[in-house]
């Protein structure tokens, strides 16, 4: 994981017992719990603000790709047609 840099969080004393509370239902100590929730919610807010950018020497052959036809994929074709595991 790399060298770890410390992060100093305030929280009323609700709210440190109910985080402690989830630690160890998780089966944690506090720091990794608060470190572990913490990331995950920053890769879901950084996810949410994805976007992907075309820089504008490649815009044309990114339109024309999009307007192109569909390529067969005889692979996809057959896994459409496959009846999914969880249905009987």
């Amino acid at each position: 994981m790399g060298h770890l840099a410390p992060v100093s969080v305030r929280v009323s004393a609700q709210e440190r017992e109910l985080l402690e509370a989830a630690a160890a239902q998780s089966r944690t100590n506090l720091s990794d719990f608060i470190r572990r929730k913490a990331v995950e919610a920053a890769e879901t807010e950084m996810a949410q603000q994805a976007r992907v950018v075309i820089p504008a020497a490649d815009w044309e052959r990114f339109e024309a790709w999009v307007e192109s036809s569909a390529k067969d994929s005889p692979a996809l074709r057959d896994l459409a047609g496959t009846k999914p595991a969880w249905r009987d």
